[in-house]
């Protein structure tokens, strides 16, 4: 059973940088595609990032292209999401999610959604001020 433990979030200014960490526990994150979601306040839960297994492979939401970079450590087993140039609409419960069924990396085209994703960890809360 894989358990996922988000930490790193706080508060931070507008403009200012924030790295999350997402450490996986019970299986190698190499069998995963892990990503990063987040849901504002009053919002949906949406997606921001996504990896592949190798870590080759990458998905940035338009939203935050240019500012948000996903990465591993296969090391470590964690996932990173490293944010620059925060924004207050980026502020939120940012999660970390692992998908063990999918064997093809699906976000060419697409973007991830909550229901392919069986594992999640309970979030850490991002706060951007203005």
């Amino acid at each position: 059973q894989v358990q996922l433990a988000e930490s790193g979030g706080g508060l931070v200014q507008t403009g200012g940088s924030l790295r999350v960490s997402c450490a996986v526990s019970g299986q190698t994150i190499n069998n995963y595609i892990m990503a990063w979601f987040r849901r504002a306040p009053g919002k949906e839960r949406e997606s921001v990032a996504a990896i592949s297994w190798s870590g080759d492979l990458t998905y940035i939401a338009d939203s935050v292209k240019g500012r948000f970079t996903i990465s591993k450590e296969n090391v470590k087993n964690t996932v990173y999401l490293q944010m620059n140039s925060l924004k207050p609409e980026d502020t939120g419960v940012y999660y970390c999610a692992a998908d063990g069924t999918t064997r093809m990396w699906p976000y060419t085209r697409n973007t991830p959604s909550e229901e392919e994703y069986g594992a999640w960890g309970q979030g850490t809360q991002v706060t951007v001020g203005s």
